[in-house]
C-alpha cells in the first residue's frame, strides 16, 4: 500500500506563486518583457526583409551568420546548426514571418495580461532558438524573466485580461482565506 505524502509550499513561493498580493511585481515583469517583444516584432513587420517582398532576406542573414560560428566550432552545437542548415533555411520566408508575428503576439500577449503564461512560454521558446543560434544580447535575461512568468502564470495576469480570461477557461481560482 502506498502513501502520498503531501510536501507544504514554502511562504515565499506561495506568495509569488500564487497570491494575487505579488500581481503587482508581475505587472512589472510582464510589461518589461512584453515591451521588449512588442518592440522587436514591429519593427521586423515593418520591414521588407521581414515581411514583405524581400521577406526572408534578414533570417538567411541571421542563419548563415549561426552557420559560420557553427563551421568555427563557436557557440551553435551540431544538432542546431543541422536544423538550421535543413529547415529554417530552405524556409526563411515561413520562418521569418512566424518570428514577426510571433514576437509581435507574445509582446502583446504580455502586454494586455491575455493567456501570460502561454505568450511567456513561446516568448522563452523563442529566446532559446536564438540562444542556440549564438546569439546572447538580452536573451538569457529575457528567458529568466519569461520563465518565472510561465511558473506565475495564475497571478501573473491578474492586473490584465487573464482575470477574466482565465475564469471564463476554466482556471480553477477561488477566494482563499490566508
Amino acid at each position: 500500500m502506498s502513501r502520498t505524502i503531501h510536501v507544504p509550499e514554502n511562504p515565499v513561493s506561495h506568495f509569488l506563486f500564487n497570491s494575487t498580493r505579488s500581481a503587482w511585481i508581475w505587472l512589472i515583469v510582464r510589461l518589461y518583457l512584453g515591451w521588449k517583444w512588442l518592440d522587436a516584432g514591429w519593427h521586423k513587420i515593418n520591414s521588407d526583409t521581414w515581411v514583405g517582398k524581400n521577406a526572408g532576406k534578414s533570417l538567411e542573414g541571421f542563419v548563415k551568420g549561426a552557420l559560420a560560428k557553427a563551421e568555427e566550432g563557436q557557440d551553435v552545437t551540431g544538432w542546431y546548426a543541422s536544423f538550421l542548415e535543413n529547415v529554417v533555411l530552405p524556409n526563411a520566408k515561413v520562418f521569418s514571418y512566424m518570428v514577426a508575428f510571433g514576437e509581435t503576439l507574445v509582446g502583446l500577449g504580455l502586454i494586455l495580461g491575455l493567456l501570460t503564461g502561454i505568450a511567456a512560454f513561446f516568448g522563452s521558446f523563442m529566446n532559446v532558438s536564438f540562444l542556440f543560434a549564438g546569439t546572447l544580447s538580452t536573451n538569457p535575461l529575457l528567458f529568466i524573466l519569461a520563465t518565472w512568468l510561465v511558473l506565475a502564470w495564475k497571478v501573473a495576469g491578474w492586473y490584465g485580461l487573464d482575470r477574466w480570461a482565465l475564469p471564463f477557461l476554466g482556471t480553477p481560482w477561488g477566494r482563499v482565506n490566508r
